[in-house]
């Protein structure tokens, strides 16, 4: 068997991205077909609805629920503040003896009356949301009221695993090699507002100090997990990261533990330093895979935005793999062939396995299952 298909993690100096960038809500849309953003412009914007309040307004001024109507002073769809009257009694025999008022407790706009409980729903301020490009492109479609699509052309990295939000930043190169453990020596206020490469290792104390110093982003070939826990409260289990509130967001190129980063994406990140870098640790690994993106834009003609045809990673002799099963997991590797007969591994099931090298010449054979390919 000549080739196979396969799980795929892209790192290449060159490809052609597509992004929507999508409202939660219907709104505005704030640019228009063909124009070229940057990763900071709002894109598009809307306003989710606040927070409801209930308040037993006939309670607060002691009359009830059926007397509500003679005393309100709002109604529904009313914009409201934390001074408005609600309901006012003028008290007795409306001479202002025993008069007694109402305000609102909250900000905000008055979403319904009820004279059979004496409730009122109040709403809090609706809160605005917008939505940013992320990464420097053209605008290639427009959703109305929804979002629209951003096509560029860029130096493009998956990663294993990330925590933290979007974030755009100049990349700076801490590491000097591929194994590097980063010292906290090397974070400075040159740091400030930039995307770190770390090398092979990151550790508690040092993402800490990177944070002190204004660090948006480290890209880092592993990271222990007791420091990840340490560092967001708790374990992640196999929830979708990307919106942990820790200051920083952190993007594993290689996986768990100090694993040195990968040659070809190290080199990569090198050639690119200095240069403007949009990245998010957004994850999912279970079914709709989400993996975490280093974007570094380049310059391009509109003429050479033709997104290729999606097709599925190809296992082929030749190709570069990475391991993602120990005792090999994050080892870097070339498949040398693909025996059609069926095998039998240590579980006692017959498999399909594929035959490699690893960079130092060792050789092996393995599940196919166990690797993913490096697409470029």
């Amino acid at each position: 068997m000549g080739q196979a298909y396969s799980a795929g993690l892209t790192v290449t100096d060159s490809i052609i991205l597509r992004k929507e960038r999508i409202l939660p809500l219907k709104g505005k849309v704030l640019v228009k077909k063909g124009d070229k953003v940057k990763a900071e412009d709002v894109v598009a914007e809307t306003l989710l609805p606040g927070k409801v309040v209930p308040f037993n307004l006939a309670n607060k001024l002691g009359v009830t629920p059926a007397q509500l109507d003679v005393y309100i002073k709002i109604k529904p769809g009313q914009q409201i503040t934390k001074e408005t009257i609600l309901a006012e009694n003028k008290g007795l025999f409306g001479l202002g003896i025993f008069k007694s008022e109402v305000r609102s407790p909250v900000d905000g706009e008055v979403e319904n009356i009820s004279s059979v409980t004496g409730q009122v729903l109040l709403r809090e301020p609706r809160i605005p949301v917008q939505v940013k490009a992320f990464m420097d492109g053209m605008v290639t479609e427009v959703m109305p009221d929804e979002g629209v699509v951003i096509e560029n052309k860029s130096a493009y990295i998956q990663g294993i695993f990330g925590i933290g939000d979007e974030t755009v930043g100049e990349l700076k190169m801490l590491a000097a090699t591929p194994d590097d453990e980063l010292d906290g020596a090397k974070i400075d206020e040159s740091c400030r507002g930039k995307i770190i490469v770390a090398g092979a290792f990151v550790r508690f104390h040092v993402i800490d100090i990177a944070r002190k110093h204004g660090v948006k982003a480290i890209i880092t070939g592993g990271i222990d997990d007791q420091d990840l826990k340490k560092l967001i409260g708790y374990d992640i289990g196999v929830a979708i990261t990307g919106h942990e509130k820790v200051g920083i967001t952190i993007i594993c190129t290689e996986g768990f533990g100090k694993i040195t980063m990968a040659q070809k994406t190290f080199d990569l990140l090198k050639a690119f330093s200095g240069k403007k870098t949009s990245v998010h640790g957004h994850t999912q690994i279970r079914a709709g895979v989400i993996r975490p993106e280093i974007i570094i834009p380049m310059n391009f003609e509109e003429s050479e935005l033709v997104t290729k045809e999606a097709s599925m990673p190809v296992l082929e002799p030749g190709t570069l793999i990475r391991i993602i099963r120990q005792p090999h997991f994050g080892r870097i590797a070339k498949v040398t062939s693909l025996p059609e007969e069926l095998t039998k591994v240590e579980s006692e099931t017959m498999v399909r396995i594929l035959e490699g090298e690893f960079e130092d010449g060792t050789k092996f054979s393995m599940p196919r299952a166990n690797v993913e390919v490096i697409e470029s």
